[in-house]
């Protein structure tokens, strides 16, 4: 069973030596470290978080003034009452509870408590000066067993959080799949059941009937990739099935249920809603630049890991050799999948590198986060301006971005410098992609807080607040203090 985060970047390089036939493509990046403002910024627990008066300086460069500013959470990453008034059994619980599926037994049965605390928590967010918070609602506490009656417990506690960022000026952003499948539908086939998607869109169409007086931005998906073939064909997550040939059709089933999901939504829709589908996508880069072989892979890299999402739901195709892979593709389906898009949401955590020999690493130059991940900033601009580009200049947005480091906690201070830097440097490219002629609507920063990560359990933290997992304690990392100031000023130096 791969275990690791360093054991799945191994395996997808065995992948890619696969499609290839020689080569790797590994995701990595470069940190360019610069002493951070942190220890000014930096505030008592309980102090607002006050932004020092914007300089006027020829490097700095304002946002727009509608630009988003916020951060995220996932249902059952944060949640926890797992079992707790009415809710169903996800997947993620079930896997979570199988023994030797998650790093220390590790589950999400308490997580952050937020379900319990999501008040202060969005308290959080107003302090940190965001206008926006991405959140997702978990269906089996919606809908215990994916299909029949809707839990009245479980409607009204997404209610409380939609109102709670309203009341502190905070725009909802809201996601209907982040992981979490009711087990029962699981039991059916999972996403591999083709009802599923009429399921699922059925589902989507209640929550906008609920929520749509007062949410305007939906997402269908949240990593679909992550579903398909972490979930369905190497086991690393929910469900924890090894099977390639189910992981391509769910792949495409996914697609079809954001296409049914988006018509359903928009249907019932008393107020005009944005809709849109979010995906963690990756530049890949030659790791020769001058060698024809090295450019020829990128190249491939790219068509498989963005043309497999990005050309169906824009052009309304699959890249044939991806279509060979699908054993139920009807006809049809590409036309639900190409559903117009009102903004297409890009989770960036690292660049891709495509080498025809074995690649070193680490890579001499380079730095690394907890997760083994490369940082390299630069190559978000890359992304960001070639899809927009190339796909019809859709509005995009940042809809995740930050990095796991091993964060000490001193008293009240988390001096965070190297995600502080992360962070910072992320936001330096957005605004250049800006300055270049891109529009970007807004940047998300992973995450609100420290979670429940996945298969990794609490052993990595991506949040900008640190979270004592056994007292429930929260403090603002200094990067959060940072990101504070930012989205305050509406600014960001360039130098």
């Amino acid at each position: 069973m791969i275990r690791t985060i360093r054991e799945v970047m191994s395996y997808l390089r065995s992948l890619a030596c696969k499609i290839f036939g020689c080569g790797s493509a590994r995701k990595t990046g470069n940190g360019n470290s610069q002493n951070p403002a942190g220890s000014q910024e930096r505030k008592k627990h309980g102090e607002p978080v006050v932004a020092q008066e914007p300089t006027k300086n020829d490097d700095d460069f304002v946002f727009p003034k509608d630009f988003v500013w916020g951060t995220g959470t996932s249902s059952y990453q944060v949640e926890g009452a797992w079992n707790v008034d009415g809710k169903g059994e996800s997947i993620w619980d079930r896997f979570s509870h199988t023994p030797g599926k998650v790093k220390n037994g590790d589950t999400g049965d308490v997580a952050c408590d937020h379900y319990n605390r999501f008040a202060e928590d969005i308290l959080l967010a107003k302090r940190l000066n965001l206008n926006s918070y991405r959140f997702s609602i978990a269906w089996p506490r919606l809908q215990p067993n994916g299909r029949g009656e809707f839990n009245q417990h479980g409607l009204d506690f997404y209610d409380r959080i939609v109102d709670a960022c309203l009341q502190n000026g905070i725009t909802p952003f809201i996601t209907l799949y982040h992981w979490d499948l009711p087990q029962a539908l699981e039991d059916e086939g999972g996403w591999g059941n083709r009802e599923v998607c009429e399921l699922f869109a059925a589902y989507a169409a209640k929550c906008v009937e609920r929520y749509g007086d007062r949410v305007k931005h939906w997402t269908t998906f949240n990593e679909p990739w992550c579903t398909s073939f972490l979930g369905y064909e190497n086991g690393y997550h929910a469900p924890g099935k090894k099977d390639p040939k189910l992981a391509a059709q769910v792949a495409h089933n996914l697609l079809v249920a954001h296409g049914l999901a988006a018509q359903a939504m928009r249907k019932v829709a008393k107020k005009p809603i944005k809709v849109g589908i979010v995906l963690n996508l990756s530049i890949t880069e030659p790791f020769h630049a001058d060698d024809p072989e090295d450019v020829k892979l990128a190249e491939a890299a790219w068509r498989r890991d963005c043309g497999a999402y990005l050309d169906p739901l824009y052009r309304g195709t699959y890249p044939a050799d991806h279509a060979a892979k699908i054993g139920d593709l009807r006809e049809g389906d590409l036309k639900i999948i190409s559903q117009k898009l009102d903004f297409l949401g890009i989770n960036f955590y690292s660049r891709g590198i495509a080498c025809k020999s074995e690649l070193p690493y680490p890579i001499p130059g380079s730095t690394y986060t907890a997760m083994g991940w490369e940082v390299s900033p630069w190559a978000l601009r890359g992304l960001l301006t070639r899809i927009y580009n190339e796909y019809g200049h859709p509005t995009l947005y940042v809809t995740e971005n930050g990095a796991s480091f091993d964060d000490v906690i001193e008293g009240e201070t988390v001096a965070d410098t190297k995600r502080l830097d992360y962070i910072r440097e992320h936001v330096r490219q957005v605004a250049l992609t800006i300055k270049s002629g891109v529009p970007i609507q807004g940047y998300f920063a992973w995450s609100l807080m420290d979670n429940f990560e996945w298969a990794e359990g609490y052993s990595r933290r991506f949040g900008i607040v640190y979270v004592d997992f056994e007292t429930q304690k929260r403090t603002i990392k200094d990067s959060g203090h940072w990101f504070a100031n930012a989205a305050k000023q509406n600014r960001v130096s360039l130098k």
